[in-house]
């Protein structure tokens, strides 16, 4: 009997994080009872013996220094299980998998293959395969796998996929990004799998599709940096001049065809009002066109370069650090000379430079740091993203200066452009292969747009749209023409929400007007706008002008708008483009006193307001807050919008942190604080957010300008960003409660709170890295206890 239960104890072994390089011998005297094998984090090169191993179903060899793929596997003919993941494996030979007819689980992810071998389609009983963060470049080998379910190739090479492996396969989750799609398009892919067989099934069998090279085109820079001139100048195809009266307001787009590349145009207001809706609009794979004034830069001036260059291009590295980066230097006729133009353009190219190498610096630091310290298995989803970060390449072009009233320095931009674009090196995937139903249903709404009888805002609903019969022309099934609509979304060229519950049947076929409307209410100049709104407009919504003089005041004071002042800015917009005569349409987009209209459900699914909370009485059913389970407020979902002086607040628009700092009180060096670092800086907007956030979790709440106190009765968390320092953090803070384990446990919840939505909001910014650090609270101590990962590894899917 004794003997009984240690063989049971023997059938699974862990000799993780014991610094092995060679096998322990210990396991070849009970070889034949072990089931599993944990080899993790260690330092092995090689496991020649490990064929002696005849019934081991699972082995761990994730974080070793692999670099040959053990052939000696192919004994292990009952292994169900394969870690190999974060090793440097190269190259897989064949007739290793042909033995391995009970695989079940393969985990290759983080390695360096370039192919795969043909005789992986053997492993029949293959369900999960991971293939992340490698250097693919095709899926052929894993096509015919009969019972695969999960697949995950991120970040590889990947051109194309194979139809096979979406039609008559069991696939049910696909993990693709990262890579350079064309067929399908990586916009497809981000639709998931449905959208993926969509696209292969209206494709064919033959695989004849069109091919079309479209390219997104962004345009970045300091307010009154030229962006819109040049833009416009390259729309127009000659110089174009811009007032100063005319510039960009939100987002301008526009359609542009040179040579056979379909561009497509969007120039971003440079003022700071906007930058919070920037990061919704920049995509991967975009050309971005930055745009710095070379009159107003000075080369001695360190806020020089922050404010016209190294923030734009953070924001850039932050949000698609994959991306290709166009210089121009705008305004070059307004400098004094050549000499003058020629020290900015090298000053800003070396400025560039430093700044990118020091990105790559402070990456290598970090990783070396967690390695000299052996904190590889606490640290290991940190050194993963790190890896990750250090594979990603912003592309940067050498600065151009350009006198945009020359029509021929407008031509000259233009051809480098289009040498830019036509490098398939810098864009690997601007010509995508498309059905030709999605050709077809994209011009059927060109000419949809023309029509005398279509609306001129294009706002359409959406069932209305699926059964056009001249959108419709081919009998597309409503699956079918639902993913191209989602194609043509991600795409740019219409914009369907149908994640927002009030916006799923709505289709904005023109993203421009949109944009109109959206900029109403998210502008530098709103107090100026509330200011100029005519008496005619106000009695429409019922409004006298001393409720227009209280709404400013209380933009000012409290930065909240009301919803009557809501209404009024977007119907005076409507009236503005002559698009106010159907007043159905009005209350749709403005909204009424008895539900919210279209524009502030988009405005608060961006996160950009939230409902101001008023006082009330406390709810005795509400449940207890847990961060790891799905908690509904004990609000209702919308304020009545019957009560009096109902309002959605800025946080941008706050001046200060007074009210905040009046509740919360003195800090004390025992209370509870823990510090999130950013790098290389705190995305625009993301504490914003953040703020927005918390406040839909606890309806308790005080907010500031960059500080929030948020929680239930008398247990609060003060979420704090930093404004004095070169390391840009977020810190959350509690007062620490008397030894009594339920206030502990409740204070913890609420931090994890805030880190749960942080992460949430990191993850939005492929190219941004946080750690996070609680510091000691010893006086004079200086230490710091850095927090491990949330997650082990490697992931046990059972």
């Amino acid at each position: 009997m004794a003997r009984s239960n240690d063989v049971q104890d023997r059938r699974g072994l862990d000799f993780s994080k014991r610094r092995l390089n060679t096998l322990p011998q210990e396991i070849f005297g009970q070889a034949e009872y072990i089931e599993s094998l944990n080899l993790q984090i260690n330092e092995l090169q090689h496991i020649g013996h490990i064929s002696q191993l005849v019934n081991l179903k699972e082995l761990i060899l994730s974080w070793n220094n692999i670099s040959e793929f053990p052939a000696a596997i192919r004994e292990l003919k009952k292994l169900q299980r394969l870690y190999l993941n974060q090793n440097k494996i190269q190259k897989i030979p064949t007739k290793v998998f042909s033995f391995l007819a009970n695989l079940q689980y393969l985990n290759m992810s983080n390695n360096h293959l370039e192919e795969l071998p043909a005789d992986l389609v053997d492993c029949k009983c293959l369900k999960y395969v991971n293939l992340s963060n490698n250097y693919l470049k095709n899926l052929w080998a894993v096509e015919g796998l009969p019972l695969l379910n999960e697949l995950h190739v991120e970040n590889n090479r990947l051109t194309e996929l194979p139809a096979e492996l979406f039609l008559r396969t069991n696939l049910k989750v696909l993990r693709v990004n990262g890579n350079q799609l064309q067929t399908p398009p990586e916009e497809v892919c981000a639709g998931g799998l449905k959208d993926i067989q969509s696209y292969f099934r209206q494709l064919g069998s033959d695989l004849d599709g069109d091919t079309v090279a479209r390219v997104k085109t962004l345009f970045l820079g300091s307010s009154m940096a030229g962006k819109s001139t040049l833009c416009r100048s390259l729309r127009e195809g000659r110089a174009v001049t811009v007032e100063a009266s005319d510039r960009t307001v939100g987002i301008d787009i526009s359609e542009v065809e040179k040579d056979g590349v379909q561009f497509l145009f969007w120039d971003f207001a440079g003022h700071e009002e906007y930058y919070l809706t920037h990061h919704i609009f920049i995509t991967p794979h975009a050309l971005v066109i930055l745009a710095i004034d070379l009159s107003s830069y000075i080369v001695e001036d360190a806020q020089s370069f922050e404010d016209q260059v190294s923030f734009w291009i953070n924001n850039v590295l932050m949000r698609v650090p994959d991306s290709v980066l166009l210089l121009v230097g705008t305004h070059a006729d307004q400098c004094k000379d050549a000499e003058e133009r020629r020290k900015k353009k090298e000053d800003i190219e070396k400025k560039i430079n430093d700044l990118l190498e020091e990105r790559m610096s402070n990456l290598d630091q970090q990783i070396s740091h967690i390695i000299d310290k052996s904190q590889q298995d606490e640290f290991s989803e940190h050194l993963t993203q790190l890896h990750q970060l250090k594979c990603y390449t912003l592309k940067v072009s050498s600065l151009i200066t350009i006198d945009c009233t020359k029509c021929a320095a407008i031509e000259e931009i233009q051809k480098h452009i289009l040498q830019h674009v036509q490098n398939k090196p810098l864009f690997p995937n601007i010509v995508r292969t498309l059905p030709h139903s999605y050709k077809e249903v994209e011009s059927s709404m060109r000419c949809l747009i023309k029509k005398p009888d279509f609306p001129k805002h294009g706002i359409v609903d959406l069932n209305n749209l699926v059964a056009n019969n001249t959108l419709n022309s081919g009998n597309l099934s409503k699956e079918d023409l639902h993913s191209i609509l989602r194609y043509l979304h991600r795409i740019g060229t219409i914009l369907w929400f149908e994640e927002i519950e009030d916006l799923k049947d709505t289709v904005f076929v023109k993203p421009s007007f949109l944009i109109t409307l959206f900029k109403t209410l998210v502008r530098h100049d709103l107090v100026e706008q509330l200011t100029e709104v005519p008496k005619v407009i106000l009695k429409k919504e019922g409004c006298l002008i001393r409720h227009k003089n209280k709404w400013i005041d209380q933009l000012k004071s409290q930065a909240t708008l009301s919803y009557d002042a809501v209404r009024v800015l977007v119907r005076r917009a409507l009236m503005q483009a002559d698009m106010a005569r159907d007043e159905d349409f009005v209350k749709e987009m403005t909204g009424t006193r008895n539900k919210e209209g279209k524009i502030l459900s988009l405005l608060r699914y961006f996160e950009i307001c939230l409902p101001t909370n008023f006082a009330c009485s406390l709810n005795p059913q509400a449940s207890e807050f847990d961060p790891n389970k799905k908690w509904d407020s004990s609000l209702p979902k919308r304020h009545s919008f019957t009560e009096p002086e109902a309002a959605c607040m800025f946080p941008g628009y706050l001046k200060d942190n007074d009210k905040v700092m009046k509740m919360w009180g003195k800090d004390d060096p025992e209370d509870i604080k823990v510090l999130v670092y950013f790098m290389p800086e705190i995305p625009h907007g993301v504490f914003h957010r953040l703020i927005v956030r918390m406040c839909s979790i606890f309806s308790t709440h005080w907010v500031g300008n960059s500080c929030l106190l948020a929680g239930y009765e008398a247990v609060l968390v003060l979420v704090k960003k930093s404004t004095d320092s070169d390391d840009q953090y977020i810190e959350i803070r509690c007062k620490r409660p008397e030894d009594n384990l339920l206030a502990f446990k409740q204070l913890w919840n609420l931090i994890l709170a805030v880190l749960s939505e942080l992460n949430k909001l990191s993850s939005q910014w492929p190219g941004l890295y946080q750690y996070t650090y609680s510091p000691c609270r010893e006086p004079g101590c200086t230490e710091d206890f850095k927090w491990k990962d949330w997650h082990s590894l490697p992931p046990r899917e059972k």
